[in-house]
Parts: structure tokens; C-alpha cells; sequence
């Protein structure tokens, strides 16, 4: 079992930074492929980013990529997502999930997540 926690989200104008961070409970933890994904307000939840068990392997979505950088500290039970340059369209409630198989781009393969966490940019 993995419990997850999000935290650093907030309101920012367009072209400021946030880094929002996933808390995660439990020993597998380093084992488990971790993922951020967002909804917006009537829209399907979206895939942003995901991070392979060791941290070696990093993937994106085209809209993110360039911007934002997945991160994660398996000692601290941590994931992070640094999201620079942000744009009004990166409005969403952005969440963190994990998944004991390989890192996938559909939520529906993410056995765990967190309540979601805020993130408004405002033009």
C-alpha cells in the first residue's frame, strides 16, 4: 500500500515556477513507477509527466516538455515536478500516482494517488 500527498500548488503569473512535491507512504515506495497527471475544469484527466522506479528514465507530454522536470528521492519518499515558464493553459489540478509496473501514459494503468493539488496561472 502507498498513500500519496501533494503539496506546492498555488496560484502564479505566466512565466513564474512551481515545484509541486508527492509525499508517498510506504516501504515499496523505490519500486513503484510514479507519475504526475492534470485535469482542467470539463477536460479528461492528461498525462504530464512519469518517473521509472530508479529515477533513470523520465518521460513528458509535448505541452510540458522543455518546461517542466519529474523528479524523485526514493531515501525521502519523494517525488517532485518543477514546472517553469508556466502558461494559463497549465491550469489544472495537477496529481501524483504510482504504479508497482512500468511508468504508462494512462491513468487507468496507476493503482495509487493523491487528492490533487491546485495549480492556477493567471495570464
Amino acid at each position: 500500500q502507498v498513500q500519496l500527498v501533494e503539496s506546492g500548488g498555488g496560484l502564479v503569473q505566466a512565466g513564474g515556477s512551481l515545484r509541486l512535491s508527492c509525499a508517498a507512504s510506504g516501504r515499496t515506495f523505490s519500486s513503484y513507477a510514479m507519475a504526475w497527471f492534470r485535469q482542467a475544469p470539463g477536460k479528461e484527466r492528461e498525462f504530464v509527466s512519469a518517473i521509472s522506479w530508479g529515477g533513470s528514465r523520465t518521460y513528458y507530454a509535448d505541452s510540458v516538455k522543455g518546461r517542466f522536470t519529474i523528479s524523485r528521492d526514493n531515501a525521502q519518499n519523494m517525488v517532485y515536478l518543477q514546472m517553469n515558464s508556466l502558461k494559463p493553459e497549465d491550469t489544472a489540478v495537477y496529481y501524483c500516482a504510482g504504479s508497482p509496473y512500468s511508468t504508462s501514459y494512462y491513468p487507468n494503468q496507476y493503482e495509487y494517488w493523491g487528492q490533487g493539488t491546485q495549480v492556477t496561472v493567471s495570464s
